[in-house]
């Protein structure tokens, strides 16, 4: 017995000796004690975790190399490679993990509404349910601040930049065409259904190095990674119809939207100031095929539309009226493949091709464009860290632009241009700690029809001032071709250019939303000509110039108010353009000093109804009188529309939905007309450029048939 217990206290001699210490301090970067800290050898129980100290202790019968990890909530984990006999007494220093929800977020100059951004100033929800934006995208953009009310033309025009300053990309790749056309006086509207699009991006200024061929605003929009299950939506409106479809496999889906759309039976009901021979009529469709693969995801989406319409427009210079005939059809395809090749380098792979063809008549003019585009990128991301990210890419844009012009003393005049613009950019995104973080990058174009090489240097940082607040500055030159409408008669030129230098504010926190941010543009290299209108026969050179500066101002809060969600925008816009046919440095006419807009919803839970209201200011805009000295001297009198908007759920999957814009009948001035010549007391007499309509009418009822018979269409409204 004596002997057997001599054995045991032997072993356990043994075992004990054979035990090793490991021992330490956790803290942060400042040396602040971390308690609670998780700390352990990989493929082991063995660990402890920190005190109230940060001190850490325990035993191990491991020998050798082993892993140490030590990891803690919003820190990046720390891990420690060597030999177990070495770890004594180790002060580890945990960093900050950049990638947690309370991060920094590089905001300047841009607006995200997306369900995976952090900064959600829209969500795809307000895009189709903003009363003033009649389910279109670009209307609900333009509630927000930084935009300017042209309320005739219904394009982005922003920060002081013409509406051609403004790119709008699919998946990352350009979208040529992204308006449907119109005639005089009458706002466009994009191309693209919003049913198909789960993100956007807009930016207002300061933007990537990955994005081109743009003075003033991207607009990003996203098609749906994967729908959440097979339905079918009906649309039957006022207007016309609607009919979408979607059908889901293990993995891969399809979809498909198609409307039509006929003013006719509205403007028996509703009549207004143009002569409609043949009414505004459009057949539009869309379609998404997603596939899944090991590594990746594959998308093709491709549109179609034709549009047409017949009519006369009066005219202070015409007693007949101008008549005016519009035929148009535009195809847009768009493909992409992004994938990761292992666990850092991940790349994007994309193509879109736009084929466009335009007949146009005027009085005794015949105009016919055709146009063929494409834009083919590949881009590639390094994820070296969780501190640093490094992107890189290049891309290629094609564009052939053709017309024939004929009238009663021109027969069949040929005028165009091909542009070829390949470009190169790299970007790193850099955090310094979750509270500070930059973003630099280069981008490098190389044009074949001015043969000319521009360097565009882009930087931003942001800086979190406390848990629910921070703090963007940004900067960046930008390059943009002039319009087609000039290169079609001139490509002796060269790219225009401007500078952005933003400084932003952002809180964030229960469900409210501030931002504040100061922005100066500087224009330079802008295309003149000496003739009214650009023409064939006019002389062009790059010698205008130009500025913008002001402030935005943006508040959301659906927290304050029981069932109501609202935001208001501000912006003070000071510009001056020497530009196009402009004898001077002034005010544009597209420009707004100030802009005001206030949009509200409420949920009815009684009425299972939302209401909404949309209501826009804009201070006048400068137009030309010819009875006084002076060039765009005078200004119109302010702009003011309410719109409201009523959605009432009949029934899980069916609702009625109603809207009216410019509720009170404001009677909205756009500019002025004036007589080619005086009259007998040497005056110039006038006509007011009025909107088609003062007041527009809208009502619906939708229909989704879905598996969950739950879903309906109030996402799409």
């Amino acid at each position: 017995m004596q002997k057997l217990m001599t054995s045991i206290a032997v072993l356990l001699s043994l075992n004990l000796t054979a035990q090793t210490l490991i021992n330490g301090k956790v803290t942060d970067i400042k040396g602040v004690p971390i308690t609670g800290a998780n700390i352990y050898l990989e493929g082991t129980y063995d660990g402890s975790t920190s005190d109230d100290h940060g001190s850490f202790s325990f035993k191990t019968t491991k020998t050798g190399t082993q892993t140490l990890k030590v990891s803690f909530m919003s820190f990046e984990t720390f891990t420690m490679l060597g030999d177990v006999s070495f770890m004594k007494n180790l002060q580890v220093k945990l960093r900050e993990d950049v990638n947690t929800l309370d991060a920094v977020v590089l905001s300047a100059g841009t607006f995200q509404a997306g369900d995976n951004s952090k900064v959600n100033v829209l969500k795809p929800l307000d895009v189709v349910t903003t009363a003033s934006a009649l389910g279109d995208f670009v209307g609900a953009l333009q509630t927000l601040p930084g935009t300017t009310t042209v309320a005739e033309d219904g394009r982005l025009f922003v920060r002081g930049g013409d509406a051609e300053e403004t790119q709008i990309f699919i998946d990352g790749i350009r979208v040529f065409t992204p308006y449907t056309p119109t005639t005089n006086n009458a706002p466009t509207r994009g191309r693209y259904s919003p049913f198909l699009f789960d993100g956007i991006t807009f930016s207002t200024g300061g933007y990537s190095a990955e994005f081109g061929q743009a003075l003033s605003s991207v607009l990003l929009l996203n098609t749906i990674d994967e729908p959440d299950q097979e339905k079918t939506d009906i649309g039957i409106m006022s207007l016309g119809g609607t009919l979408g479809n979607t059908q889901k496999w293990k993995k891969s889906s399809l979809s498909f939207n198609a409307s039509y759309i006929n003013l006719a039976p509205y403007n028996a009901i509703f009549p207004n100031r143009n002569n409609w021979i043949k009414p505004y009529e459009a057949v539009s469709g869309e379609t998404v095929f997603r596939k899944k693969t090991n590594t990746g995801l594959f998308k093709l989406y491709g549109a179609f539309d034709a549009t047409n319409f017949e009519l006369t427009q009066e005219d202070i210079n015409n007693p007949d009226g101008v008549y005016f005939k519009m035929n148009n059809k535009n195809f847009y395809l768009n493909t992409s493949y992004e994938a990761a090749l292992n666990a850092t380098w991940s790349y994007f792979g994309g193509l879109s091709y736009t084929h466009g063809i335009n007949d146009l008549n005027i009085m005794d003019s015949a105009v016919d464009d055709t146009e063929n585009s494409v834009h083919a990128k590949l881009k590639f991301k390094n994820r070296i860290s969780n501190r640093f990210k490094l992107y890189f890419g290049a891309e290629y844009f094609a564009a052939n632009f053709k017309e024939n012009y004929s009238d009663a003393s021109i027969n069949n005049a040929a005028y165009g241009f091909d542009n070829n613009l390949v470009a190169a950019f790299a970007e790193a995104d850099i955090f310094i700690s979750k509270n500070l973080a930059f973003k630099t990058g280069l981008r490098a174009e190389y044009g074949q029809l001015f043969k000319e090489t521009t360097i565009a240097p882009r930087l931003s940082l942001a800086y979190k001032t406390s848990g629910k607040s921070q703090i963007s500055l940004a900067y960046g030159n930008f390059y943009q071709n002039p319009s087609r409408d000039i290169l079609k008669f001139n490509q002796d030129l060269k790219a225009q250019n401007t500078s952005h230098y933003i400084v932003n504010y952002q809180y964030n926190g229960d469900r409210k939303l501030f931002r504040a941010e100061a922005y100066y543009k500087n224009y330079g290299d802008l295309v003149k000509y000496d003739t009214d209108f650009a023409d064939f026969n006019s002389n062009y050179n790059n010698n205008g110039s130009g500025f913008a500066k002001g402030i935005d101002f943006f508040w959301r809060d659906s927290k304050s108010i029981k069932n109501i969600d609202y935001w208001v925008s501000y912006s003070l816009l000071d510009t001056q353009r020497d530009y196009k046919n402009y004898p001077t440095t002034v005010q544009p006419n597209f420009a707004n000093t100030h802009n005001v807009s206030v949009v509200g919803k409420y949920w009815i839970n009684d009425w299972r109804s939302q209401v909404g209201l949309s209501y826009a200011y804009a201070s006048g805009r400068t137009y030309t009188n010819p009875n006084e000295a002076g060039f765009l001297n005078e200004k119109t009198k302010a702009y003011n529309s309410l719109s409201v908007n009523w959605a009432y759920l009949i029934s899980p999957q069916k609702i009625l939905y109603a809207s009216v814009n410019n509720v009170l009948g404001f009677k909205n001035i756009n500019g002025y007309q004036y007589a080619n010549t005086p009259d007998v007391n040497g005056n110039f007499n006038r006509r007011a450029l009025q909107p088609a309509t003062d007041q527009f009418f809208f009502v619906g009822f939708f229909w989704t048939i879905s598996e969950d018979k739950k879903s309906n269409q109030l996402d799409n409204l």
